[in-house]
């Protein structure tokens, strides 16, 4: 795929320039809680500008039904762009209606726009071709030149990600250039041993990628609220602990596989467990107890995994000259249960391995809990999308940035 240098190299003084980035970021009212991926696009954007280009910023924001919404609007994140700049950043109130048209025709070079949230147009995640179409060709009006840098949303086949790139002449912007390359470092270019740790509620949402992992890991360590499902398909009592019954025998086939190809599959030895899910607005205190990973009792609930399993985990992932992790160990959101979580960020960066941190809630953790985030190898801005790439699939938005 074209790069952005090439493009600048090409010439961009004067040239619109529409760059689809990801800027959903999470919101408390109209306060941005973490802005990592405002950060993300900031060089791209500013690589731009700096090149004279009149840069037409673009993205989603939460789940709106394809009509505005005020409390998905991107104006904070408009706000944020322009400190991060240092610049004013314009911001139209629609996205190809007049507010928009009327913002990018006033752009001077070297001067940046923010398009309002895209999904607040139906056609931007449009199942029906004709329909997502017709979006891109309005957006495509708006612009010369299409830059994609959006990777948290390159797995989605929405109009501004597939549909516009095939519209106008495009390159990939610098955080997908470098997301890519870390990616392949993950694929076939791992070194070993190769450890994964894979967390986050719900094992279904991780089937793909631990059937494609089971061919290159060598260990994977579970935790989260996914481990209950691997402890029940062990035959042990969860409690009230979260369970997704119907993958029990999916996870038990996992199992049975990792064992003949020799991956080491590493489970919670002991877990924290209540009665009840903690209070994450208050953050009272929810005074939990340890147990031991086969030893839940039936009326209480597993939230993070127990010391011994940090120490556990901290010794599998030592040795490792590659790791991957996605998704918590526990409830990081409340400082009772965040211990687990915290332990593996912390033999993240005590591993001599090459680390990456999948996005998502792993991502925001390592922020909440106060590490530093340039101490890892690298922090992806796309959880889906980082583990749609890792279970082989085609990205819509990359195959779209192809040449």
């Amino acid at each position: 795929m074209k790069t952005i240098d090439e493009l600048i190299q090409g010439g961009v003084e004067g040239k619109r320039i529409f760059v689809r980035a990801d800027l959903n970021v999470p919101l408390d009212g109209t306060a941005i809680t973490d802005d990592g991926r405002i950060r993300a696009v900031v060089p791209t954007v500013s690589a731009l500008a700096e090149a004279g280009a009149k840069v037409i910023v673009a993205s989603h924001l939460g789940r709106p039904k394809g009509a505005p919404d005020p409390r998905f609007s991107l104006a904070p994140a408009a706000a944020r762009l322009g400190e991060l700049l240092g610049k004013n950043v314009s911001f139209a109130t629609d996205t190809v209606g007049d507010s928009a048209k009327a913002t990018v025709a006033a752009l001077a070079n070297g001067e940046v726009t923010l398009l309002e949230n895209l999904r607040f147009n139906a056609g931007e995640t449009s199942k029906d071709d004709a329909e997502r179409g017709a979006f891109a060709d309005r957006l495509a009006e708006l612009a010369d030149l299409y830059v994609g840098d959006g990777f948290g949303a390159v797995h989605r086949k929405h109009a501004s990600v597939f549909d516009l790139p095939a519209r106008l002449p495009h390159a990939a912007g610098y955080l997908i250039a470098t997301e890519v390359g870390v990616l392949k470092k993950l694929t076939a270019e791992a070194k070993r041993p190769y450890a994964v740790v894979l967390g986050g509620a719900k094992v279904s949402d991780k089937l793909g990628v631990i059937d494609h992992l089971l061919e290159k890991a060598d260990r994977i360590l579970i935790g989260g609220g996914m481990a209950y499902t691997f402890l029940k398909a062990q035959g042990y009592e969860v409690g009230i602990s979260l369970l997704q019954e119907d993958q029990i025998p999916t996870v038990q086939g996992y199992l049975r596989r990792a064992e003949e190809r020799g991956v080491e599959f590493v489970l919670p030895t002991d877990v924290l467990v209540a009665g009840e899910f903690p209070d994450l607005k208050t953050k009272a205190p929810a005074h939990p107890t340890t147990v031991a990973a086969d030893a839940i009792p039936a009326d209480q609930e597993g939230l993070d995994i127990g010391p011994e399993t940090r120490k556990l985990y901290a010794s599998k992932l030592a040795d490792a000259a590659t790791v991957f992790w996605n998704g918590p160990m526990g409830v990081f959101e409340h400082p009772d249960y965040a211990e687990g979580t915290k332990a593996v960020a912390q033999a993240l960066l005590d591993s001599p391995a090459f680390t990456v941190i999948g996005g998502g809630d792993s991502a925001a953790a390592v922020r909440l809990l106060g590490f530093d985030e340039n101490a890892f190898g690298h922090i992806s801005t796309g959880g889906g999308a980082s583990l749609e790439y890792l279970e082989g699939k085609t990205l819509p938005g990359l195959a779209a940035l192809e040449d």
